[in-house]
């Protein structure tokens, strides 16, 4: 009896679930840029290897190569886009998981998105700082158990130009990110699951020059958190209360997956 009654408040509680997105009580919203040959990617200096655009090649669409049916080969890297990195992309998380082997309940969590876009658009080199967060925490609630700390700064808006979301110089690109505090302090003092930003990788377009360099890949991805990156939409996200869908595909080694990420928003 109890397993039976277990499983339908169980499903009692998914029907609330699928009917509340139905009625629009819940609102889906995509986080996820688009991908295609535009998309813009991450550009490392020699003698650094790069990753590869994204593509689509052509297999058959409705022809003699296929007279009922359009697919496609795709070519992209594992890092390319709106995606999901795995401990085992950085090497403080070389003996940790890779993407496949990410519990699929990591993947579900709660959100707490952090609102910076003004400080980045009068300095794009702006650094998230520990006290920020802390002043965030004072005034909606400490970062949630196993969610996400979604890090908006409104670089998304630049997601459509290459040019303009790398924004480099000669002395390298200046983008939003985090200090090597902070950055530290998120990955060893709060229970976060990981971070989530709008730029092109979690770390600051000057984290090159940074001690240690990279300081989220490094801190983070170390102490088996993960990251999103490219997110759009945060704009459209409540301080606190979202829930955030992120799965990658499951793959065997991999470092990192494209991933459509979705946020649930009580309305």
């Amino acid at each position: 009896m109890r397993t039976t009654t277990s499983g339908r408040q169980q499903m009692s509680v998914l029907n609330s679930l699928v009917e509340s997105i139905r009625s629009g009580a819940i609102e889906v919203i995509d986080l996820t840029a688009p991908l295609s040959s535009r998309t813009p990617i991450l550009m490392l200096p020699e003698p650094f290897g790069n990753t590869v655009p994204f593509q689509l090649t052509e297999i058959s669409r409705y022809d003699d190569r296929g007279p009922a049916w359009y697919w496609n080969d795709i070519t992209t890297g594992e890092h390319t886009g709106t995606h999901f990195d795995a401990p085992i992309h950085w090497v403080t998380g070389r003996d940790g998981e890779d993407v496949s082997q990410v519990a699929p309940a990591r993947l579900i969590g709660p959100a707490a998105v952090l609102d910076f876009a003004g400080r980045a658009a009068e300095d794009p080199d702006f650094l998230l700082q520990i006290e920020d967060v802390k002043e965030w925490e004072n005034a909606n609630g400490p970062l949630p158990d196993g969610g996400w700390l979604l890090y908006r700064t409104g670089w998304d808006a630049r997601a459509d130009d290459q040019g303009s979301f790398l924004n480099a110089d000669e002395t390298g690109p200046h983008t939003p990110g985090i200090s090597v505090e902070c950055a530290k302090w998120l990955a060893e003092e709060t229970a976060i699951a990981g971070l989530g930003v709008e730029t092109v990788g979690t770390d600051a377009g000057a984290a090159h020059s940074f001690d240690p360099a990279f300081p989220c890949h490094s801190f983070l991805l170390g102490a088996g958190k993960y990251g999103l990156t490219q997110l759009r939409n945060l704009d459209r996200l409540p301080a606190t209360g979202a829930v955030v869908l992120a799965p990658p595909l499951p793959i065997v080694g991999g470092s990192g997956s494209p991933v459509r990420v979705l946020a649930l928003v009580e309305r």
